[in-house]
């Protein structure tokens, strides 16, 4: 178990070590070694660190079940808003850099390219989740209510997955492991809900039958 300051130094190194892509890319940028056309380098880049961030926020819980490592889950919000910080800088890039803030034109992009039609439906599914990340949030819209609303960080991995292979129009070895990733951990997640569900039945069948044991000496009385 960490103590909190060991917690607080740790957050503070990880806090570092997300902004390290985004300063990769400001060196590539400076230094000219983004390649021959920089805004797909820094779009592609912005976008793949995005769904490297909704995964790792997804392997937190499995991770916390496995090892036993509590703390980690002291770590997923900090994960789960630099997803939304990349997402951000990603469609930020688009509008900006590629389309020129070109309304018309966007909207026909997202209307008429599926792989942007499904990677914009991830980002207005993520707004939510990152606004109501504080515990004042948590706090006003209820625990139960405000872990329906966090479930939908499912499909909006499913989504950004799917956005990254429709991008890929020919090798897709790499949205092939994202997607592999992705159905791991939720196929862990299903598999472990599974398990609870059938304890819980396990639970209510003795107590069903005590009861039905009581009912005929009742009925005898």
């Amino acid at each position: 178990m960490l103590s909190q300051k060991q917690l607080s130094a740790l957050k503070s190194l990880l806090f570092v070590a997300c902004l390290l892509p985004l300063a990769r890319l400001g060196w590539g940028s400076w230094s000219d070694q983004l390649g021959a056309n920089p805004i797909e380098f820094i779009t592609r880049s912005l976008g793949t660190w995005t769904l490297n961030f909704l995964l790792i926020t997804l392997a937190i819980s499995p991770l916390r079940k496995l090892t036993g490592w509590h703390w980690l889950l002291r770590l997923r919000r900090m994960l789960g808003l630099f997803a939304f910080f990349y997402v951000v800088l990603h469609l930020a890039t688009y509008l900006w850099l590629d389309q020129f803030f070109d309304w018309p034109a966007i909207l026909k992009d997202i209307l008429k390219r599926p792989f942007i039609t499904v990677g914009m439906s991830a980002f207005v599914l993520l707004v939510p989740l990152a606004a109501t990340s504080s515990n004042a949030m948590i706090r006003r819209l209820g625990g139960k209510r405000w872990q329906q609303l966090h479930r939908s960080i499912y499909a909006i991995a499913i989504f950004a997955v799917v956005h990254y292979w429709w991008l890929v129009k020919q090798d897709v070895t790499l949205p092939a492991v994202y997607a592999l990733l992705l159905a791991l951990l939720l196929g862990v997640r299903a598999l472990w809900r599974e398990q609870e569900r059938r304890r819980q039945l396990a639970c209510v069948k003795p107590r069903t039958k005590e009861r039905d044991k009581v009912i005929p000496i009742i009925a005898r009385q």
